[in-house]
């Protein structure tokens, strides 16, 4: 009996860790993806000099703030839900108990928001293979080269993955209130 307390003691501690894991990888993700918005900024005011101050411009540039946008909004999304700052319908939600409020948060994330994250590793997986197989590049002539379009696609299934264990972070820390309170 001992022994398998011991064993289940473990196996609870190494889940914990694992999360705590899952939850500061997709929290450093987040951040180091936040600070695309910079660059983009930064990006966008160096096209519009060049543009109406020198009558210059490339296209690669102007696509590269795009890219920079779709890769904050793919990867920054994750971390968006670890921190509860995702938009939420909460008309009825915000005048609930914490522990009503949990409860929909644990059914949410394991019938809603893991499915859907599942749904999207593996509804883009052909479409980010077959951007990598073609090589693909920018359809416009001077635009992005290989590898930036098929990396750029391939955060969408690595947001499928964040999403995914994000939302088993959050079903555990719901549960783990539900059986505190």
């Amino acid at each position: 009996s001992t022994l398998l307390f011991g064993k289940i003691n473990f196996f609870v501690t190494f889940i914990n860790k694992f999360f705590e894991l899952l939850r500061t990888t997709n929290r450093l993700i987040g951040i180091a993806a936040s600070y695309l918005l910079i660059a983009m900024v930064l990006v966008t005011f160096f096209i519009v000099l060049l543009r109406y101050g020198f009558s210059l411009g490339w296209i690669w540039l102007q696509e590269s703030v795009t890219w920079m946008h779709a890769a904050v909004f793919l990867l920054v999304a994750p971390y968006a839900f670890s921190q509860d700052a995702h938009v939420r319908v909460d008309v009825f939600y915000r005048q609930w108990s914490q522990k009503t409020k949990n409860k929909v948060n644990l059914v949410g994330s394991l019938l809603c928001l893991c499915p859907i994250a599942l749904f999207l590793i593996m509804g883009s997986l052909d479409y980010v293979s077959a951007s990598w197989e073609t090589k693909e590049t920018s359809k416009d002539a001077g635009g992005l080269i290989y590898p930036f379009i098929p990396l750029l696609k391939s955060f969408i299934p690595v947001t499928g993955f964040l999403l995914f264990f994000e939302g088993l972070v959050s079903a555990k820390d719901s549960w783990d209130k539900i059986n505190n309170d």
